[in-house]
């Protein structure tokens, strides 16, 4: 038997021995997958990684001109309340019973910078699997996607007033405060 073929059917028998390893580990259900009980820090790295490497690929296709002013930052700020706050807090809210419960925590929005409005957009979009965090692309129309993410840059700099006075401002109507997309015209941006 040569070098080569030596060497070949060694990664076979690894990859072989992994994927039984791997099978009998998901198999015997010791991993205690309870959003109560913190990942391994390896766990968690590969799901980090993961997250960011697969929203960095889609995310990168989006066109991020959109309009932006007052109205549109105080219909963000309506529907930020309305759909968001529970999981990501803002300005004056520290805590949620929501929040508490889940794993990995949310990121706390009214203390983070969104440097990527395109990463932004995606992830409102299209959700994030095993992170309760939901694709609003279902419910909100690309422009109501875009007005949450022109008040989520400003909210780190927001006092608790400007945040209170924002979201119960009167811009959305009240007999459709999320406009409904078809599911045709869903991923005609992506």
């Amino acid at each position: 038997m040569n070098s080569l073929t030596k060497v070949g059917l060694a990664v076979v028998c690894s990859l072989a021995a992994m994927a039984a390893g791997g099978a009998v580990f998901i198999g015997s259900g010791v991993y205690n997958i309870g959003a109560d009980d913190h990942h391994t820090k390896m766990i968690l790295a590969m799901i980090d990684k993961l997250r960011d490497h697969s929203i960095d690929l889609r995310a990168r296709r989006i066109d991020a001109h959109y309009e932006t002013g007052p109205e549109r930052m105080a219909d963000g700020a309506q529907r930020y309340a309305a759909l968001c706050v529970g999981c990501h807090l803002a300005p004056g809210v520290t805590n949620s019973d929501l929040r508490k419960g889940l794993y990995p925590h949310p990121p706390n929005l009214a203390q983070e910078h969104i440097l990527d409005s395109r990463r932004a957009f995606w992830t409102i979009k299209h959700g994030i699997k095993m992170s309760a965090m939901p694709a609003w692309g279902y419910a909100l129309n690309d422009q109501a996607i875009w007005d949450i993410i022109s008040f989520v840059r400003q909210m780190p700099a927001m006092s608790p007033e400007t945040y209170q006075r924002l979201s119960v401002s009167a811009h959305i109507d009240p007999s459709h405060p999320m406009p409904v997309v078809e599911r045709t015209e869903r991923t005609a941006h992506c």
